[in-house]
C-alpha cells in the first residue's frame, strides 16, 4: 500500500490495515510512519508518475479546447473593424473574456511539465509548476464572474446573426496525440463551460498527486500550498446548500384511532417524493412533513386521503397505462452506500478522539442526508391504492413483505367500515395537525436515529436451510423467498425451487446470504400460478399469491454459537422449518490453502494450470461452457444461490478429477454450477488479482483523473502473472456476454461486479483487515463495506472498458514508453 496518505475528506478509502496504521501515526506527528520499506516507497512513487502522466494528457485535451475557442477570435476581431462586422468588438470581448490569458497560463504549465515527466526519476520536482498555476487562479475568478454574461451575449448574437450561429455550433478542437490529424466538433456553449468545469476539479488532481508524494519529498510543501490556495479559491466561489432534518418527539393521541404509520416513497409524475402515510380506523392519509422555519413546531401538510370504504387495490386492466417506475442505477445506489460508510467511519474516529460535539453533529447531519437519499432512491416495487371516486396513487416499496402487510391491515379494517364520507377543510386540517401527536414512527429508519447502545446489526454470512412446511389446506405449487434488511431497507436474497402439487413441501435447500448490518430475517411463502388467467394482477404486475409470511430477529448473542440452530416460523396457520448458522466476517472471509496439492480448490492457480498444461484451469472452462450452453437467460444467474449440497458434490468431483463431472453438470441446476465457479475463485489461496497488487488496484480506482486512472489500472492489470491474467480475461469476456442478455437474466455489469468483485480481489488473511483476535464482536465496522465496494468498483471498471489489452501486449507500455 502507498505509505504516504493525505488524510483529507476527499481521500480514497484506505484498504489495508498497514495503510490505515501509517495514516494514524502520521496524523499524530510520529516519525515512525516515515520508515517505509523500499518496495512500498517504490510503488508510491510509481503511482506519482502515473498521476502526472494522466494530468499531462488531460492538460493537452484542455489546451485543444481553449485553442478551438481562440481560433474564430482573430477573424471575428478583423471583421469587427469592417463595414460588415459579424460581432462588435465589445461583444467579442465579453464572449471570449480571459480565454487568451487562460490559454497562456496552461500552455506555460504544460510546456514546463512535459519535459520533466519525459525525463522521469523519483527525485523529479514538479511542485513549483503546480504552485505557480494555483497562484494564477485569479484569472479564473474573472472568467467565472463573467461567465453568465458571456453566455447571454453569445445566445443573443446567435439569434441575431445566422453566420455567428453557424460558427458557434461548429468549433473544431484537435484530438490528442494518438490521432493528431483528427478533430472533434464542439459548440461554443460546450467549450465556454470547460474552464468552469476545469477549475472546480483543480483540487481533485492535487489530492491525487499529494497522496502519492512522500512527506520527505521537496515537492510535498509546495503541493500542500497549491492545494490550500485551490481550496480557498473554490470555497469562495461555491456555496453549499444542505437540507435540514429535525428530530421529532410526540405523544399518543385519542379520538379517531391511528392503526399504523410509516415513511413511504410516493411516485408523483415520475418523481420520487418522501411521504408519511397514516392508516386510521376509517381512512388512509398521505402527508408531507413541512420544513421547520424559525423554531416553529413540526407540521404536516396533507397531500390526499381516501376513506377506507372507497379504497381498493386496483386490478389493472390490460388497456390501462401503468406508471413507469424510474429506476436508479445500481452504481448510484452503491456510491451512496460508500458515502454512508465513510461518514460512519468518520463519526467513530471522532468519538474515539473525543473531538467536540459540533464536529460529530455536523457528520451526523451529513449521514442523515445521505441515508434519507438512499431510502428515497432504492425502492422499486409498486404499491398502488385507488380511490373508487377518482384517482390512483403509486408508492414504491423495497419489500414484498411490507406491501403484503399494508394490504392485510387495510383489508382487515375495511371489514369494519360501512359508510363513505368527506372531511371539511377544517376537519382535514385538524386531523393533519393531530398526526404530529399521533405518529408512532417518529423517524425515517436511519442509522442516525438509533441509540448508541442499539445493535448495529450483523456483518458476515448467514447460512439458511429451508427444510419443509406444513399446514396448507390444499395441494399447491409452493416456493419461499428470504429477505434481510440492509442500509435501512429490506432486500430479497434467495428463492427456493417450486415444489409442485403438495400440501407438505420438502425443499431442504441451503442458501448463503451476505449480511450488512442486518437485524431481521423474513420468509415469504408463495403459491406459484402457472395458469396465467388465474394470476392476481395488482400494481400492474402479474403476481403469485402470498400464502404466508413471518420473520425472526437475528440475535447476535444467540448466533455466536457456530452450530446450526433449528427454528420454526408460524404464519397464518402454516409452519415453516428452518435451520440457521451465522459466520462472522473475520472467519468467513479467510482464504484457506488446501493441504492437498492434488486437487484444484484451494490450490494456487499457477500450479493447477502447469499441471493441466493449460492457460485457463479446466474447472473454469467447464463451468463457463455449461453456463453459456443453458444458463445465459437464467434470471439472477450468479446472484441466486445454488443448492449447497450440489455445489459440494461438484467441488469433490473436480478435486478428484472425476471423468463423469461433465455428465453431473448437465443434470444439475445451472445455479449450482455458477455457485461452484464462484466457490473456486473464493477458495483460491491468493486472490486472482494477487495480494501484492491488490492495494495498488484499490488506490488506482480511487484516482480522480480519468486518464491517470486508465493508465494506472491497465498497467497494473498487465502486471498480473500470466495464468492470472489469461484466466481473468477469459472470465471477463464471459461476464460481458452474460450482461448482454441483461433484459432477460436481469444481470447488469454492475450486478456481476457486485457478485465477483470481492471473490476475485479480496486479499488473503495476512493482507486483509480481518481482525486477528477471534474474540472480537461479530458486528463489524463499516470499513468492511468500504473495502467490498472498492473491490466491486475495480471489477466494474474493467467490465466497462470497451477493449482490454491481450497478454501479447503485456510488454507494451501505455504512456511514454515506460516499462510496466
Amino acid at each position: 500500500m502507498m505509505p504516504y496518505i493525505d488524510d483529507s475528506p476527499s481521500s480514497s478509502p484506505h484498504l489495508s490495515s498497514k495503510s490505515r496504521g501509517s495514516r494514524d501515526t502520521l496524523s499524530s506527528g510520529s516519525l515512525e510512519s516515515t520508515k517505509s520499506s523500499e518496495p512500498d516507497l517504490e510503488k508510491g512513487l510509481e503511482m506519482r508518475k502515473w498521476v502526472l502522466s494522466g494530468i499531462l494528457a488531460s492538460e493537452e485535451t484542455y489546451l485543444s479546447h481553449l485553442e478551438a475557442l481562440l481560433l474564430p477570435m482573430k477573424p471575428l476581431k478583423a471583421a469587427a473593424t469592417t463595414s460588415q462586422p459579424v460581432l462588435t468588438s465589445q461583444q467579442i470581448e465579453t464572449i471570449f473574456f480571459k480565454v487568451p490569458e487562460l490559454y497562456e497560463i496552461h500552455k506555460e504549465f504544460y510546456d514546463g511539465l512535459f519535459p520533466r515527466v519525459q525525463q522521469w526519476s523519483h527525485q523529479q520536482r514538479v511542485g513549483d509548476l503546480f504552485q505557480k498555476l494555483a497562484s494564477q487562479l485569479g484569472v479564473y475568478r474573472a472568467f467565472v464572474d463573467n461567465y453568465e454574461v458571456a453566455m447571454e451575449t453569445a445566445e443573443k448574437c446567435c439569434q441575431a446573426n445566422a453566420q455567428f450561429a453557424e460558427i458557434s455550433e461548429n468549433l473544431k478542437a484537435r484530438s490528442t496525440k494518438e490521432s493528431k490529424d483528427q478533430t472533434t466538433k464542439n459548440s461554443l456553449e460546450t467549450l465556454l463551460y470547460k474552464p468552469v468545469d476545469r477549475v472546480t476539479r483543480s483540487t481533485l488532481v492535487l489530492h491525487d498527486l499529494l497522496k502519492h508524494t512522500p512527506v520527505s519529498h521537496p515537492d510535498h510543501p509546495l503541493l500542500q500550498d497549491a492545494l490550500r490556495i485551490s481550496q480557498n479559491f473554490l470555497s469562495s466561489i461555491n456555496e453549499e446548500i444542505t437540507p435540514r432534518r429535525q428530530s421529532m418527539t410526540v405523544k399518543k393521541g385519542e379520538h379517531r384511532q391511528l392503526l399504523k404509520d410509516s415513511f413511504m416513497v410516493e411516485l408523483v409524475e415520475g418523481a420520487r417524493k418522501l411521504r408519511h402515510v397514516f392508516l386510521f380506523t376509517d381512512l388512509f392519509l398521505c402527508a408531507k412533513l413541512k420544513k421547520q422555519i424559525g423554531g416553529k413546531s413540526q407540521q404536516y401538510d396533507c397531500k390526499w386521503y381516501i376513506p377506507l370504504t372507497d379504497l381498493s387495490f386496483q386490478m389493472v386492466d390490460e388497456s390501462e397505462a401503468v406508471p413507469n417506475i424510474p429506476l436508479v442505477p445500481d452504481e448510484e445506489l452503491d456510491a451512496m452506500k460508500i458515502k454512508i460508510s465513510q461518514i460512519k467511519n468518520d463519526i467513530q474516529r471522532e468519538k474515539r478522539a473525543n473531538k467536540g460535539s459540533k464536529v460529530i453533529e455536523r457528520l451526523k447531519k451529513k449521514l442523515s442526508e445521505q441515508e434519507s437519499l438512499l431510502l428515497l432512491m432504492s425502492p422499486n416495487m409498486a404499491f398502488r391504492v385507488h380511490n373508487r371516486n377518482g384517482k390512483s396513487y403509486t408508492f414504491l416499496i423495497s419489500s414484498d413483505y411490507e406491501r403484503a402487510e399494508w394490504r392485510e391491515n387495510i383489508r382487515e379494517q375495511q371489514k369494519k367500515c360501512f359508510k363513505s364520507f368527506s372531511l371539511t377543510s377544517v376537519e382535514l386540517q385538524m386531523l393533519t395537525n393531530s398526526c404530529v401527536k399521533l405518529q408512532t414512527v417518529h423517524n425515517i429508519p436511519l442509522t442516525i436515529n438509533k441509540e448508541d447502545d442499539e445493535s448495529p446489526g450483523l456483518y458476515g454470512f448467514l447460512n439458511v436451510i429451508v427444510h419443509s412446511a406444513t399446514g396448507f389446506k390444499q395441494s399447491s405449487n409452493l416456493y419461499c423467498t428470504l429477505e434481510v434488511d440492509s442500509f435501512g431497507y429490506f432486500v430479497n436474497k434467495a428463492k427456493t425451487r417450486v415444489y409442485r402439487d403438495t400440501t407438505e413441501p420438502n425443499w431442504n435447500e441451503e442458501f448463503e446470504i451476505e449480511l450488512e448490518g442486518s437485524q431481521t430475517l423474513r420468509i415469504l411463502c408463495y403459491e406459484k400460478c402457472y395458469n396465467k388467467t388465474k394470476l392476481t394482477k395488482e400494481d400492474g404486475e402479474s403476481t403469485d399469491r402470498i400464502m404466508g409470511k413471518g420473520q425472526i430477529q437475528l440475535d447476535p448473542q444467540a448466533l455466536q454459537d457456530k452450530d446450526w440452530q433449528r427454528t420454526v416460523i408460524s404464519m397464518n396457520g402454516v409452519e415453516v422449518k428452518l435451520s440457521v448458522k451465522f459466520t462472522s466476517r473475520e472467519f468467513s472471509l479467510k482464504r484457506m490453502p488446501s493441504r492437498k496439492q492434488t486437487g484444484v480448490f484451494g490450490v494456487k492457480i499457477a500450479i493447477v494450470t502447469k499441471r493441466e498444461r493449460s492457460k485457463v484451469p479446466y474447472i473454469v472452462r467447464q463451468c463457463v461452457e455449461e453456463i453459456e450452453r443453458r444458463g445465459m437467460e437464467e434470471v439472477g444467474i450468479y446472484r441466486v444461490s445454488g443448492v449447497a449440497t450440489d455445489i459440494q458434490a461438484l467441488k469433490a468431483a473436480f478435486d478428484v478429477n472425476n471423468k463423469d463431472v461433465s455428465v453431473m453438470m448437465s443434470e444439475m441446476d445451472v445455479n449450482a454450477i455458477a455457485g461452484t465457479l464462484k466457490l473456486y475463485f473464493r477458495e483460491l489461496p491468493e486472490p486472482l488479482f494477487t495480494d501484492e497488487l491488490y492495494p495498488n488496484f484499490a488506490e488506482g480506482i480511487a484516482l480522480s483523473d480519468p486518464v491517470a486512472k486508465e493508465s494506472c489500472m491497465l498497467n497494473l492489470l498487465l502486471s498480473l502473472p500470466e495464468p492470472n491474467l489469461v484466466t481473468f480475461l477469459f472470465l471477463l469476456d464471459h461476464l460481458k456476454r452474460v450482461a448482454e442478455r441483461e433484459s432477460v437474466n436481469k444481470m447488469s455489469l454492475h450486478n456481476l461486479a457486485t457478485v465477483f468483485g470481492p471473490t476475485l480481489l479480496r486479499p488473503s488473511e495476512k493482507d486483509s483487515k480481518i481482525p486477528a483476535n477471534p474474540t472480537q464482536p461479530i458486528t463489524m465496522t463499516d470499513s468492511w463495506s468500504l473495502e467490498v465496494m472498492s473491490q466491486v468498483q475495480v471489477l466494474l471498471y474493467f467490465l466497462q472498458l470497451e477493449t482490454i489489452p491481450t497478454p501479447d501486449s503485456k510488454r507494451q507500455s501505455i504512456l511514454f514508453s515506460t516499462e510496466v
